[in-house]
């Protein structure tokens, strides 16, 4: 209590709720000794609305998008590489196409053809798989970020892969 006897906050005790990033409204009466129209005026006071936004970032099913995702799956594993070079190995590899599969090479002649876009055989993928990722070898996503683990453990990252690998 202040020195003069009275209660610091005056004869009404009014207690206000934020709520955030609820989208609901929330009125805020007084809770002791308010009655008739007393009780619907406020004070000037100031509510403060804290609203946590959680973007999740959405990427187009295409090349672009793929390899977009997989360089945001590879940042949060430690797995170097760059949008180029992964572009570059897809285009020599598979040309783009998810669905390749290599059925005539010497992987493929011992039973484990390659697949996918950067042609990943399945112990390497399975070896090299990232978690949060499909555990499907022609998935793309799955397939680039694999890859570039592979090629990051075998060659120092993606970056480095000029040819066959």
């Amino acid at each position: 209590m202040p020195a003069s006897g009275q209660p610091r906050f005056g004869r009404r005790l009014v207690r206000s709720l934020a709520v955030a990033g609820t989208g609901v409204a929330v009125v805020a009466l007084p809770l002791f000794g308010a009655t008739g129209a007393a009780a619907a005026t406020t004070t000037s006071t100031t509510a403060t609305t804290a609203t946590t936004a959680t973007t999740a970032t959405t990427y187009p099913d295409t090349l672009d998008g793929w390899i977009r995702e997989s360089l945001s799956v590879m940042a949060q594993n430690g797995i170097p590489g760059s949008y180029e070079s992964i572009h570059r190995n897809i285009m020599r590899e598979s040309s783009g196409n998810p669905a390749a599969i290599n059925l005539w090479d010497s992987n493929a002649a011992a039973g484990t053809p390659s697949k996918g876009l950067l042609q990943v055989i399945d112990p390497t993928f399975q070896a090299y798989h990232v978690p949060g990722t499909a555990f499907d070898p022609f998935d793309p996503v799955a397939n680039i970020t694999a890859a570039c683990n592979y090629a990051a453990d075998r060659y120092g990252s993606i970056d480095n892969v000029f040819g066959a690998y």
